[in-house]
């Protein structure tokens, strides 16, 4: 298949060039936590076929963005992780998703599928690295039966996919009652006061989690009417 190009010796449309067809940047979303096996990205990517799934890794690697590694044991099988390249797209999707907050979230359609896992790059972009000066701390999150951890460093974060081997809290939510945080009609405190939550751990951590996630009001995308 032949690559469409804009034809233009411009930054923005060379890189667009590079990730603007349809599930690249889906595809970079998923492989910014981490590895993934084929496997893993048709589980993520629902509505992506096999064989445009195939040719969108095909692209990746072929333009320096992916490369196949082996997982370390016990899985020992083959999967797909970002070249330096790759993962530098990652403040320009995190961008993204901070617009998509704002401006482009409202209510789930009956016809979106929703993943746990998503939230991983989520708490990336909602993070308020000023709330979380001086901390130090990990936290796991548990949607349903999906495990992800985040590791807050002084003002850092590393949010990865799977459980945390020495977590300082634990939250336990159900996928419901993450879709309304999610939709910002539910807080994480109000979430634990009306036992929609769970929470467990040290009380310091505890505490300083409600202001570490801020999500952006959202807002309508009206064109300004000119003064009358």
């Amino acid at each position: 298949m032949e690559q469409r190009t804009y034809n233009q010796y411009c930054a923005t449309a060379r890189t667009l060039d590079l990730v603007g067809e349809r599930w690249t940047l889906l595809l970079i979303r998923e492989l910014l936590t981490g590895p993934k096996r084929f496997g893993d990205l048709q589980a993520s990517l629902r509505g992506l076929g096999t064989g445009l799934l195939a040719a969108r890794l095909k692209h990746l690697e072929r333009e320096g963005l992916a490369h196949r590694i082996t997982l370390p044991p016990p899985a020992r099988t083959s999967a797909y992780a970002l070249t330096e390249a790759g993962e530098e797209l990652g403040p320009a999707i995190l961008e993204l998703a901070r617009w998509g907050l704002r401006w482009a979230m409202g209510e789930r359609r009956q016809s979106e599928t929703f993943h746990p896992g998503w939230a991983v790059l989520g708490l990336r972009a909602c993070f308020d690295t000023g709330a979380a000066d001086g901390l130090h701390a990990v936290y796991e999150f548990r949607v349903d039966d999906e495990p992800f951890h985040a590791r807050i460093d002084d003002g850092a974060i590393e949010a990865l996919h799977g459980p945390a081997q020495h977590p300082d809290a634990t939250i336990t939510i159900g996928r419901e009652a993450f879709l309304r945080l999610t939709g910002q009609s539910l807080t994480i405190a109000e979430a634990i006061e009306t036992g929609a939550a769970s929470a467990s751990g040290d009380e310091e951590a505890l505490r300083r989690l409600k202001g570490l996630f801020r999500l952006p009001p959202p807002r309508a995308r009206t064109a300004d009417r000119p003064p009358s």
